[in-house]
């Protein structure tokens, strides 16, 4: 309060009450694509691309490479925002021999010569796939620029969008995958990957090993839909139908949902046949669900079969576990920015906590949650904390766990016979 002379009224404001949490985005996707004859004004190499129009956008996405194909597979699905970074396609290098006159030492085993020069990355022989992966998982260049996939974590200072949804369709070797969930943690996302190079339900349920993050879900096999570039049918990359499937889940319903069990539009077959049935779970699809691997099953058309990610902890099993913790995360901290460096008074500890608890009591009404509260812990926060301007609320929630295992308890009895003559007469 201001305490130099004044003759005459002062209005002194106090903004106090309880500030609503605004929920975050999360239908928003982020992609690394390869298409060499893309245009280049639209989607320049390296650089994240923000689309509005995904059916617009894919009149500049080309037909080579993945960025079509996966557009287009989205566009069947949702029309969210997207994050698009582009990279070139990979090309192949052979080795550069040895210099002559180079000194050869015999090769362990046998009499053959090979040259001493020791392997230089970059030099010796790359495939295309090699250089692919290299593009497509990127690097901060001289200029300090990133590129590749790190080029995503650009987009909120570029756009104002953070993207939730990952993925590389056709692209997502196991090091591009590896790659792609620590981007994922950073973006606080969920990335979706294929089994890569998979060619039976066992080869995907050992490629699922590779992973015990949250946040990624491994996705096995491909779908076939139409090729309007070919004119033919063409394999259409289950990731990016998941992508898509899963911004409509968001937009439609909520992060809440798992991506299981909604029909798939744009598709006409599997790439590899999986047997399902729903009362029987020794099937292809109950076993590569029991390994944690989500496939696509044909059941009243073609969907999405699986909830669970692959982490290695329990508590975040299912895949709406993760992305719920993920979003009051981001939804709790960034909503609190108004409050960092107000004096510290028990009035502002109660405005933040009854903003916490409002939030909590939307989302549950919603059906976002099955419960949720914030406190404050005077254990925890001590006077030597308090006076060293440290905070610390804490809340709980409990996330809505899908229904995967329904039981259903039949009996057969006699004992609706008891009143038989008693119908009959009634």
């Amino acid at each position: 309060m201001a305490t130099d002379y004044h003759h005459g009224v002062r209005v002194v404001e106090i903004n106090t009450g309880v500030r609503l949490a605004r929920t975050p985005s999360t239908a928003v996707i982020g992609l690394v694509c390869t298409a060499d004859d893309a245009d280049a004004a639209t989607f320049p190499l390296d650089t994240p691309v923000l689309i509005t129009e995904v059916q617009t956008a894919i009149g500049k996405a080309g037909s080579k490479g993945t960025l079509s194909a996966t557009l287009d597979a989205i566009a069947d699905q949702a029309k969210p925002l997207i994050v698009v970074v582009r990279v070139a396609q990979g090309v192949a290098r052979a080795a550069i021999p040895a210099e002559p006159g180079t000194p050869a030492i015999p090769a362990s085993g046998n009499n053959a010569a090979v040259p001493a020069r020791p392997a230089v990355p970059g030099v010796d022989g790359v495939t295309a796939e090699e250089a692919t992966n290299s593009n497509v998982i990127g690097t901060t260049n001289a200029a300090g620029r990133y590129t590749g996939m790190k080029a995503l974590l650009m987009a909120e200072t570029m756009f104002g969008v953070k993207p939730r949804i990952l993925a590389c369709p056709g692209l997502d070797t196991q090091p591009v995958a590896a790659e792609l969930v620590g981007i994922a943690q950073k973006l606080r996302a969920f990335a979706y990957v294929s089994a890569w190079g998979a060619k039976t339900k066992e080869q995907a349920a050992t490629y699922r090993g590779n992973f015990g993050q949250r946040e990624v879900m491994v996705i096995w096999p491909d779908l076939i839909a139409w090729d309007t570039n070919t004119n033919k049918p063409a394999v259409r990359w289950a990731t990016a139908l998941a992508v898509g499937l899963r911004a409509k889940l968001d937009e439609e319903q909520g992060w809440h949902k798992t991506l299981s069990n909604v029909a798939l539009n744009g598709v006409t077959g599997l790439e590899r046949d999986v047997f399902w049935d729903l009362q029987d779970p020794a099937t292809d699809a109950g076993y590569l669900n029991s390994k944690e691997v989500t496939c696509p099953i044909r059941s009243q058309g073609f969907r999405i079969w699986g909830s669970r990610s692959c982490s290695d902890e329990p508590l975040f099993a299912f895949e709406n576990y993760t992305r719920t913790s993920q979003v009051l995360a981001d939804l709790f901290a960034e909503s609190l920015l108004w409050a960092i460096d107000k004096p510290m008074t028990p009035m502002l500890v109660k405005d933040i906590i009854e903003g916490i608890n409002a939030k909590f009591r939307e989302l549950i009404a919603s059906g976002y949650l099955l419960g949720g509260k914030a406190w404050y812990d005077p254990t925890i926060n001590t006077e030597a904390t308090l006076k060293s301007g440290k905070l610390a609320i804490d809340y709980d929630y409990t996330p809505v766990p899908p229904l995967e295992n329904l039981t259903l308890r039949q009996r057969i009895t006699d004992r609706y016979l008891a009143d038989f003559a008693a119908k009959i007469n009634a």
